[in-house]
């Protein structure tokens, strides 16, 4: 009997849950039922979305709208060329011509190729799909949408033709901006029309709208825009819709894209699709494009006014005087790292000069205002600004005879810009005045490795090939951009904590939630001593004024300004870099093709401009004065780490560690395998600026060391 009741039960129990997933899956078909296809006429009246907004920091100045002036110019799918529709087939939904709207095999290889390979460059959903959400599903947000996605695309395959989706999907996809369909595209980025586009071309237009943003063309992505409209050939080809010959023509074919229009309803161009990059990093194409955001960006407008008005000032100036015809500054707050002005070229609507290219986010060498990185690791260790080193003519490589002063195949013997050599000079006036050999000798004292790590964490994020760099690296050799030198002197300027740069200080969804807000993150990557050491060197005039004069435009009266010049190898690049505590303004000047300018230093190249914003910006700022570093005890220091040099002058080597500088005396400095190379030379210059030969110094030969604080003269500067 017990039995039977739970048979009963059980019976009873599976009756009750097959009702419930009978009535389940009713719902589910009357809901799927309910779905209806809207007419023709209302899908190709596109229906746009709450447009996301970007605003300057003060959430009043509409520097971008996404969909202000929408641009868009329907053609029959007659009067698009057949290169066109092959290519977005190929790239999109090779099966389209064979699927009923949804494609599982497709899917499913999408899946597994964008897994295995890491390209995430194949789609999971067909070109029906794709027209069902762009045109029908524009706003609907729900968890719902994919589902609803694949109904729709079903049942639109029964009420449309295959062309008539083409024509759809061709009309309503978008390129980036305002720019939507291939006919607005063609125009826009061809000046063509649709019908008569090229192989090449067509496959540009293929392989933008997967990430408009990301392969703009007038991005920073131009390799990944190039290797994506590769793949699309390559696609063409495998699919037979162009053979190995057309495929071979299309991949040699070179094309011109017109330069951005100047429609007037950008403000801060570069800045803006600076930001618009980071946003589609961080949330994605779609969210970025269509979330109706009010995005609340870091930018002063006032400061950005300036800096366009300087960059196009001193463009004209430059190019005329210099032979450099481009220029970028970039203005942060140290405090925050919040970025305040960023111009990428002297205008942005420059054609002639590549003005949309992000000069300010590239990577160029950076000359002398490396400097300070590698003075930085040897002040955390223990050096002193009044350290001696010695400008005389080194020849750096212990393989390389130590009277081979030239620099060839692997040996490497730097020289000046004023190819003048000095003797021996403090830390101090060494980076005041910039002069290179005291700084190639930091540089190995410092060691390249730890250079790199110190750098890296005050922000610059580029040098990654470690193997590549030597000790040139002092004066510049690894590539860099001005937006990460200036965030990483912002270091210096906070007093050694470092606040990541920030473009963005907000942002809301179209229904006035926080989706975002940025928080300061300051982490300490420098000592405070450090920090207020460099400062004091960067801001002494006195100390500078050998290499520039005591009135240049590097001198701010009445103001702490700190400030580091920099040229690169040949003169392609001239950088400054100045701080208050309150404001790191940067600039750079040169021209977009790596060409060199004339044979000018950065401090006559650059320095006016820099000088102009800094007299723009600065006297709005609170008078802010560095912090002193702490003063040291000369008589606990050795004497080459307090300035003095010996009757008997040797090489810093020859006195102490460099990996533990306040130690001992090193008991064999020949060990250290550039001691006799420094030596001679320093042996060198002590015969050529002595009168009579010094007393004990043979030419070659190495002195036994004398006692400690002995025969030890203060240097005269």
């Amino acid at each position: 009997m017990r039995k039977l009741r739970q048979k009963l039960a059980q019976s009873n129990h599976f009756l009750a849950i097959s009702a419930v997933g009978l009535f389940a899956c009713g719902l589910v078909i009357l809901w799927v039922a309910s779905l209806r296809i809207p007419a023709l006429e209302s899908i190709q009246e596109r229906k746009v979305d709450q447009s996301t907004k970007i605003y300057d920091r003060t959430g009043e100045i509409l520097l971008y709208d996404f969909s202000q002036d929408v641009r868009r110019d329907e053609v029959p799918i007659d009067q698009v060329s057949d290169y066109a529709k092959n290519a977005a087939i190929a790239i999109e939904d090779k099966d389209f011509y064979h699927h009923n709207g949804f494609d599982f095999t497709s899917f499913l290889r999408a899946v597994w190729v964008n897994l295995t390979t890491l390209s995430f460059s194949q789609g999971g959903s067909t070109i029906t799909q794709q027209v069902v959400k762009n045109s029908i599903l524009t706003n609907d947000k729900s968890p719902t949408r994919k589902l609803k996605e694949l109904i729709l695309a079903l049942k639109l395959e029964k009420v449309l033709t295959k062309e008539e989706i083409l024509s759809l999907y061709l009309n309503e996809i978008p390129y980036g901006g305002n720019v939507y369909g291939i006919e607005e595209a063609s125009q826009r980025f061809f000046g063509t029309k649709a019908a008569d586009l090229t192989l090449a071309e067509s496959a540009y237009l293929a392989a933008i709208p997967q990430a408009p943003t990301h392969y703009s063309p007038y991005g920073t992505h131009l390799e990944d825009l190039e290797a994506r409209k590769n793949l699309v050939l390559r696609e063409m080809l495998k699919n037979g819709f162009i053979t190995q010959a057309e495929e071979e023509k299309g991949m040699a074919e070179k094309v011109s894209f017109k330069p951005r229009e100047n429609t007037g309803s950008i403000k801060a161009p570069h800045f803006v699709f600076f930001v618009i990059d980071e946003l589609v990093k961080k949330y994605g194409e779609d969210a970025v494009q269509n979330g109706g955001w009010k995005v609340i960006t870091s930018l002063d407008y006032k400061i950005q006014q300036g800096a366009e008005a300087s960059a196009a000032k001193y463009g004209a100036i430059n190019q005329k005087t210099f032979n450099a015809n481009n220029n970028a500054i970039v203005a942060i707050d140290p405090k925050t790292g919040e970025i305040l002005a960023m111009t990428g070229s002297r205008n942005y609507f420059d054609k002639e000069i590549g003005g949309n290219f992000n000069a300010a986010t590239s990577h160029r060498q950076p000359g002398s205002t490396f400097k300070p990185f590698v003075y930085s690791v040897l002040f955390n260790r223990g050096f002193t600004d009044s350290t001696v080193l010695y400008d005389v003519p080194i020849q750096f490589n212990p393989s390389c005879a130590p009277d081979d002063l030239t620099t060839h195949d692997d040996c490497y013997a730097p020289g000046n810009y004023d190819e003048k050599f000095r003797g021996p000079m403090t830390i101090r006036n060494a980076l005041a005045q910039s002069i290179n050999l005291p700084a190639v000798e930091a540089s190995y004292l410092a060691g390249v490795d730890n250079s790199v790590k110190l750098a890296t964490a005050m922000g610059i994020q580029s040098l990654t090939e470690k193997n590549t760099y030597g000790l040139s690296l002092v004066l510049g050799g690894g590539a860099v951009s001005l937006l990460d030198m200036v965030s990483a002197y912002g270091v210096f300027a906070n007093d050694g904590m470092r606040n990541p740069y920030v473009s963005v200080l907000s942002i809301e969804d179209a229904y006035g939630n926080t989706i975002d807000k940025s928080s300061p993150s300051p982490e300490r990557v420098l000592p405070e001593q450090t920090a207020r050491i460099m400062n004091s060197i960067l801001s002494d005039n006195v100390a500078r004024t050998p290499g520039y004069g005591p009135n240049s435009p590097l001198y701010v009266p009445d103001r702490d300004v700190a400030v580091k010049t920099g040229t690169s190898n040949d003169y392609r690049d001239a950088w400054i870099i100045g701080y208050a505590p309150n404001l790191v303004i940067g600039a750079w000047t040169g021209n977009n093709d790596n060409s060199p300018m004339e044979k000018k230093v950065a401090g006559l190249i650059v320095s006016p401009l820099w000088r102009e914003m800094m007299d723009k910006v600065l006297p709005n700022l609170p008078a802010e004065s560095f912090v002193a570093p702490e003063p040291e005890d000369p008589a606990t220091l050795k004497p080459v780490l307090r300035g003095e040099v010996a009757a008997e002058p040797h090489s810093i080597l020859y006195s102490l560690d460099k990996d533990n500088p306040r130690g001992p005396m090193p008991s064999n400095p020949g060990r250290d395998p550039q001691f006799n190379n420094w030596e001679y030379a320093v042996r060198r210059w002590a015969l050529a600026s002595s009168p009579a030969p010094v007393a004990g110094i043979p030419a070659v030969q190495q002195v036994a060391p004398a006692a400690a604080g002995a025969g030890f003269v203060p240097l005269p500067f």
